[in-house]
């Protein structure tokens, strides 16, 4: 049986339609602002998601970093979930490369609340600049900030003169989980980075969006970090198919992880929070059966099945286009398996 790779979404391969568009993509030079297909790629972006400008980088770490070197200096403080895919997941490079201070708050599902980001505010020094949100929340589960969570945090952070910055690498499959325009999240915040290589199939990039002003800050700072690119045409093409196509299935996705979770949560054995399995992520716990995360994705592996894990005991599956129904099923059958090797006699 061929192995179901649940490691991420960012495995998706590009479609047929989007190979044909990259191999028929017309380019030019991008530092010089002269690729049509990459200038067409952003306007798309910052359309989709009610920003003025918008600007294509490399990856979605790249494109947070480039982000928040654009709002801030050297020396200011950052406020973040604690569990963020910023503060452990992309180098350190907020304080190695940008300077700054991060600041973290702790929250049980990812949602930083008003109250929580006004205590955290420097009122002298270090300066806090930038406060970043995350949505769909990754370490979190997938969790879902609702617009109303995210209104709350933009009221309290202009209020303090802070700007607010959305790390929004998934955040059609939020927009598709809430059933809203994605407009209605990202108007709550300054700027946001979000991924066309995840579960909407592109083989490379991400977009920043935000105001005119601030795009060409953060265009800068791509430079500063290596991003100018040349005739990437060839490469914003597939972003293009993704927005026209491949947002609108991103719902198919969570429908298939929630049905996963729900499946295994029937069962017993496996742990699963279904309170955090909001969009296309399943965060499974080998606690209750005495795995550690090694063991836990050893013996899933044996059964066909590949997902990230995570000390002390957990296994991340993301569903994406290439699982339909019948590998979920499959992907149930292994956990039954599993749990009836590890069944606790009564």
């Amino acid at each position: 049986m061929p192995m179901i790779d649940m490691r991420s979404d960012t495995l998706t391969h590009p479609t047929d339609e989007m190979r044909q568009a990259m191999a028929q993509a017309v380019v030019g030079d991008d530092v010089y602002g002269e690729d049509p297909t990459i200038n067409k790629l952003e306007a798309m972006a910052a359309e989709r998601v009610g920003k003025e400008a918008a600007v294509y980088v490399p990856t979605g770490s790249m494109g947070n970093l480039a982000a928040i070197m654009a709002h801030t200096g050297r020396g200011d403080a950052l406020i973040l979930e604690s569990e963020s895919h910023i503060y452990h997941l992309e180098a350190g490079a907020i304080s190695s490369v940008a300077g700054l201070l991060p600041k973290l708050i702790a929250t049980p599902h990812g949602a930083i609340t008003g109250a929580q980001l006004k205590a955290a505010i420097s009122t002298g020094y270090p300066r806090t600049s930038l406060v970043c949100l995350e949505n769909t929340h990754n370490r979190h589960g997938g969790t879902v900030l609702t617009e109303a969570e995210m209104a709350e945090v933009a009221s309290v952070a202009w209020a303090a003169g802070l700007r607010v910055h959305l790390d929004g690498a998934r955040v059609f499959n939020a927009s598709a989980a809430l059933g809203v325009d994605v407009r209605q999240l990202t108007q709550h915040v300054d700027s946001l980075m979000f991924c066309i290589s995840k579960g909407m199939s592109a083989p490379v990039g991400s977009l920043v969006c935000g105001s005119k002003d601030f795009i060409a800050r953060a265009r800068n700072m791509r430079k500063v970090l290596g991003g100018g690119m040349r005739q990437a045409g060839i490469l914003a093409a597939a972003g293009i198919v993704a927005l026209e196509s491949m947002v609108d299935r991103l719902a198919d996705d969570n429908r298939r992880a929630r049905r996963l979770a729900e499946a295994i949560a029937a069962m017993g054995g496996l742990g699963v929070d279904l309170i955090s399995v909001q969009s296309n992520i399943v965060a499974v716990d080998g606690t209750t059966l005495g795995l550690d995360a090694p063991t836990l994705g050893r013996e899933m592996a044996e059964r066909g099945v590949r997902g990230n894990v995570r000390p002390p005991a957990i296994m991340r599956l993301v569903v994406n286009r290439h699982h339909d129904d019948a590998a979920i099923d499959a992907v149930i059958a292994a956990v039954a398996s599993l749990n009836e090797k590890y069944a606790k006699p009564a």
